[in-house]
Order: C-alpha cells, then sequence, then structure tokens
C-alpha cells in the first residue's frame, strides 16, 4: 500500500514526560502557526483522569516547548454548568479571531461541541451554543463562511463505541446550528467501516475542499483508527467529489500500536504550508503526538485513487 504521509523519523515529537510530573498521556491537539511559531493545543490526561487542555510552541515545527501549566482563563461553559473534561480541539483561524471546537463533558449532560474564540491564546471567549439535547463530538469549523453560513463537520452519537455518521451543519452566529444531515457513512468492509468522523479544518483548493477524517475498523479484538482524506464542492460542501478508497495514515509503529487506546493514530490538524507540504501533528494510541508530512497534490490524488486491492478481489466496479 502506498504511503502518502511520511512521519517524522524523530517522532513522538511529544510524550508525557515532555509535560511534567503528573501527566500521564498527551494527544490530539489542534494545531495552527501564530506570530511565527507552531501551536499545538493538546489534550493532556492528569493523574486523577480528567483531561485538560495545554499548549506548546515551536519555531520550526518539530521541536516543542510546552508551556508551563494547562491552559488558563478557560470561560465557564455556563453559570450552572461546569466542565469536568475538554478534549480534541479543532482551532479554525477566520480574520484575526481563532475559533476552537472542541467536545466538552460536564456532569450528567453528556458530551457536546464547545465553542471557544480567542485572538491571542492568552485570553478566551466563550461561544454559547443552543442545547439541543444529542451528544455531539468531532465538530470542525469550515476557514471561510460560504454563501454567508458558516459551515461545520458533526457527529452526533449514542455511544462511544457505537456505529456513527459524518454530518454536516450550518449556523449564521457560530451559535445556533441547523439544516444538520448525513454527509457521509461508513464503508461496510472497508478500513472506515464502523464509525467516521471530521479530523483537520478543510484545505481549500482549485478542486474542491480538502478533508481530512478518521475512521474506524472494528476488529475481533478491538478498533483501528486510521485517518483518510475527501473531497468537497466548494459551493455545496454537502456535496462529496472524491472519498479516498485506501487510508492515508494508519498504525504501523510500537508508539502507535501500544498505549491507552491502542491501534490509533487520530488528527484534529492539517497545516499547509507555502512549499505544497500539509503537516498532521496527530495522536498516537491515544498516548503521545506523531508527526507526518505529505504533499498536498498526493492528498488530492488520494482522494480518488483506485483500489486495486478491491478492484483484483471484486473485479471491476
Amino acid at each position: 500500500m502506498q504511503r502518502v504521509f511520511t512521519k517524522h523519523p524523530g517522532n513522538p515529537v511529544l510524550r508525557p514526560a515532555d509535560l511534567g510530573a503528573g501527566i500521564m498521556y498527551v494527544l490530539n491537539p489542534g494545531a495552527i502557526k501564530h506570530q511565527g511559531e507552531y501551536l499545538l493545543l493538546m489534550d493532556a490526561a492528569t493523574l486523577p483522569t480528567p483531561i485538560v487542555l495545554w499548549l506548546a510552541r515551536s519555531r520550526d515545527g518539530i521541536h516543542f516547548i510546552p508551556d508551563p501549566g494547562p491552559v488558563q482563563n478557560w470561560p465557564r461553559w455556563s453559570a450552572d454548568v461546569c466542565e469536568n473534561c475538554i478534549y480534541d480541539p479543532r482551532i479554525t483561524r477566520i480574520g484575526d479571531r481563532y475559533v476552537i471546537m472542541y467536545a466538552s463533558q460536564a456532569p450528567g449532560r453528556g458530551v457536546r461541541t464547545g465553542v471557544v474564540a480567542t485572538r491571542d491564546f492568552t485570553t478566551y471567549e466563550r461561544i454559547p451554543q443552543e442545547e439541543t439535547g444529542q451528544d455531539n463530538r468531532n465538530s470542525v469549523l469550515f476557514p471561510e463562511p460560504i454563501n454567508g453560513w458558516y459551515v461545520r463537520f458533526d457527529r452526533p452519537m449514542t455511544g462511544e463505541t457505537d456505529p456513527g455518521d459524518m454530518c454536516i451543519s450550518y449556523s449564521r452566529d457560530l451559535r445556533h446550528w441547523e439544516g444538520t444531515k448525513n454527509l457521509m457513512t461508513p464503508r461496510p468492509g472497508c478500513w472506515d467501516s464502523h464509525k467516521i468522523g471530521g479530523g483537520a479544518v478543510p484545505i481549500r483548493t482549485d478542486r474542491g475542499w480538502l478533508c481530512l477524517y478518521h475512521g474506524v475498523d472494528r476488529t475481533c479484538n478491538g478498533f483501528i483508527y486510521r485517518l483518510g482524506v475527501m473531497l468537497l464542492d466548494l459551493e455545496d460542501p454537502s456535496k462529496i467529489l472524491a472519498r479516498s478508497p485506501q487510508p492515508v495514515l494508519w498504525p504501523e509503529q510500537t508508539y502507535e500500536f501500544n498505549g491507552r487506546v491502542p491501534n490509533v493514530t487520530f488528527a484534529c490538524n492539517a497545516l499547509l504550508e507555502d512549499d505544497g507540504t500539509v503537516k498532521v501533528y496527530y495522536g498516537a494510541a491515544d498516548t503521545c503526538i506523531g508527526l507526518a508530512e505529505a504533499k498536498l497534490a498526493d492528498l488530492l490524488d488520494a482522494c480518488a485513487a483506485p483500489n486495486p486491492h478491491l478492484t483484483a478481489f471484486y473485479g471491476p466496479p
């Protein structure tokens, strides 16, 4: 199988020990370039188990220095609801503001999409969300309004391990979301056969929105998390132009096989560099963070590449 992404030879680029005593796991960062630095907004699992968000900074995109402690000044969900676990942030720059969508858990409420904005990664502003009564995760905001609407991916869910589709929703104000519809469903017998969800903020290209997503395959002794790509129409992102038949990143190293959750490569970011390279900082086995790189052109080609293994097995389509 052709490897579209190349993993950095120095992986993992961040380990729990890099954050100091009291951190068991570090994983699933949002990533952005801000004022000449690469910023990773990471999940950090503390000894009492709750996950907090923690920043790490780098000039070269490889060697990161974590902040002395977790993010401060994170706004409360509301006056009467206090989050007890926040994780898996995706960071979208819109104008001079960064909008962070993340998974928010609170006692007795389940998991919802939380939305917070910042301009400097020092102070944060809550964007309250209309209560839906529905658990939701893996929300990813597009980097610009489309036809006057903010657009995001969603993954409404029941149980943590239940099958799940990937949805798309629309909003005028980033608070009230409507028009939710199924965008994509798992494919029986494939690497994304059990559940799927949004990964990175979509990248605008001449051929469409390039979107990184995760797919889960259920095996006889557990799950495998891999990454794939798809291409969406620029004016109507609910229209899929192409979807990769094969994964573009998958577990194959010891640090991806062994950890808090084995057999996981999971991404919440994709950064396009000026030379056409796409950097992805991914959670490995829910324990540490790896770096992988690919060319934008290769990712676009992967969306519609044929799968010779399926063709040989099932015959031509």
